[in-house]
């Protein structure tokens, strides 16, 4: 089994490297924030199954970045500050971390509250949940694992074709607006190129040719993207 993944964001060094460090000796994998104004971003990239978000950070505090996390992520997130009060305690929770460590704090109970949450996240505790699939004919797309099935052909996805193949499918047989597309696949539309979501829908035509799929993405001219679904996949 790989190891599981701790995100920190702490602007102390001294205290990030420390904890990253004690982690580290119990065979987490651990990346620190680097640039706190692209916390999405790093978290994003580094997909991590726990948090430790600080409240006094650059820029923003750590209840906005909690906020957003909370839009792109569900994993455990554990508040750590030298904020004692009970009021940063409920602002925390309210926001939507899971625990709250204060400054200075013991290792070992940093350790413990992070192994609980992980088991009750990921482990023996984690909630039983049902697969989440979205189906249009004999064509299904399995959400958690990135897994597109046509018939009983099983193809792989990247994040970006399964976004792209979520919304013609969910929506088939109606027409999928570009804006809706550009909204789904990046949070910034008014920096992304007009090709950038040309390119990716090739990439997703080109897989499904790969796959030998009989089933296409029209290009709707003013409008979007539509799914045609092969008479032999319907």
């Amino acid at each position: 089994m790989s190891a599981q993944r701790i995100f920190i964001v702490e602007d102390d060094l001294k205290i990030a490297e420390m904890l990253a460090d004690t982690l580290r000796k119990y065979h987490y994998e651990v990346e620190t924030a680097k640039d706190f104004d692209q916390i999405l971003e790093e978290v994003e990239a580094f997909d991590p199954h726990l948090i430790l978000l600080d409240i006094n950070l650059p820029s923003y505090d750590g209840y906005f970045w909690c906020r957003q996390l909370r839009q792109k992520t569900t994993c455990p997130i554990l508040f750590i500050s030298a904020r004692s009060g009970e009021m940063d305690q409920v602002f925390a929770l309210e926001n939507g971390g899971d625990d709250f460590i204060t400054k200075p704090f013991h290792y070992e109970i940093v350790l413990a509250k992070i192994k609980s949450h992980l088991r009750r996240a990921y482990g023996e505790y984690a909630p039983k949940q049902e697969e989440r699939s979205v189906k249009a004919g004999r064509i299904e797309l399995f959400l958690e694992r990135m897994e597109l099935t046509v018939k009983t052909v099983a193809i792989p996805l990247q994040k970006k074709e399964c976004t792209i193949l979520e919304l013609l499918i969910s929506q088939y047989p109606k027409v999928v607006t570009r804006e809706q597309l550009l909204e789904e696949l990046w949070d910034d539309q008014a920096f992304v190129d007009e090709n950038t979501l040309n390119v990716n829908m090739t990439r997703v035509r080109k897989k499904l040719a790969e796959y030998q799929v009989l089933s296409t993405i029209e290009t709707v001219r003013g409008a979007g993207y539509r799914l045609l679904i092969h008479e032999e996949e319907q």
